[in-house]
């Protein structure tokens, strides 16, 4: 692996332009399923993040991936877009807000352990004990914040939309050193659409007795959450290791809080601030390495003190 182990300051700010527009995807779904199924969502928000990497690629005239590896990234997009977004939509309409948003925290711990096995990226106790913080501080937050979590089974759902979306992560990390990151990106989203179209076959009708704000949503879903949010991870991606990079995922829930805070005047309590704190220490613990001391490198042996 030729990736830094350390995330440059061009990575985090990738990563933050990533969860920002992630982090407003929940409610543009939620909304948006008032008048489309969870299908037609998927499908939109794939069409027009597909629209729009199609025109960027025609734009700056940047190839795709060889034929070679169309295969391994139409299985890819089938999974981590199409599998992870319809289960997700799904799972929006059938269990507790506060359950999936601790099932998909789970995302960074599948990632870190799915790198190790496939790909072969070094993990450190270290990094082990900082996902565990985090984790524990986003568990904090949503308990904090008064959503409902409860044991359903259509939890699963949310489980499966955690396994592609930590497959789809950690198997394009090796297409990247030898294809563009944006081709690769867009052939994804390609072959992602392409999945998606039968669950979205009364996507058309819909749009025409579907409200302006409605299909709103959707735009935003489609430009800022997809393509941008999409675009941006993957350049991080492309930077740092996929078990650093995922485990900034743990951010979102604090920046929905802190969204809350801002915009709508929803004062978090004490317990939700010592989670984000708790989080953000986790985060931190897991993306940074015990610094040997320069003294006890490369010492020579003769160098050394012979003890009598």
């Amino acid at each position: 692996m030729d990736t830094p182990e350390r995330l440059d300051g061009r990575a985090l700010i990738y990563i933050l332009i990533a969860l920002l527009t992630w982090s407003s995807a929940y409610a543009a779904i939620a909304y948006a399923l008032a008048s489309f199924t969870p299908g037609e969502v998927a499908l939109a928000r794939l069409a027009i993040g597909s629209v729009c990497f199609a025109l960027l690629l025609w734009t700056r005239r940047v190839p795709l991936p060889p034929p070679s590896d169309w295969a391994t990234l139409a299985v890819l997009g089938l999974l981590g877009l199409t599998v992870y977004h319809l289960c997700l939509n799904e799972a929006e309409t059938r269990i507790a807000s506060g359950t999936a948003a601790i099932l998909i925290a789970l995302v960074p711990a599948a990632t870190t352990t799915l790198s190790a096995i496939w790909i072969g990226e070094r993990i450190g106790a270290r990094r082990v004990l900082g996902l565990g913080i985090a984790l524990l501080g986003v568990v904090l937050v949503v308990l904090a914040s008064g959503r409902q979590v409860k044991l359903q089974p259509m939890a699963g759902l949310v489980l499966v939309s955690v396994i592609v979306c930590a497959i789809f992560f950690v198997g394009q990390k090796p297409l990247f050193s030898r294809s563009s990151m944006l081709g690769v990106t867009a052939f994804a989203f390609f072959a992602g659409t392409l999945g998606a179209l039968p669950f979205g076959l009364h996507l058309p009708q819909a749009l025409v007795i579907a409200p302006w704000s409605h299909i709103a949503a959707l735009l935003w879903l489609g430009i800022a959450p997809t393509f941008v949010g999409y675009l941006a991870w993957n350049a991080a991606l492309r930077r740092a290791s996929a078990s650093q990079v995922s485990s900034f995922i743990y951010f979102s829930p604090p920046i929905a809080v802190l969204i809350g805070w801002l915009w709508l005047g929803e004062q978090p309590g004490w317990l939700t601030l010592i989670g984000g704190a708790v989080t953000v220490g986790g985060v931190v613990l897991a993306n940074t390495r015990r610094r040997v001391p320069a003294l006890a490198v490369a010492v020579p042996p003769e160098a050394k003190p012979i003890c009598e």
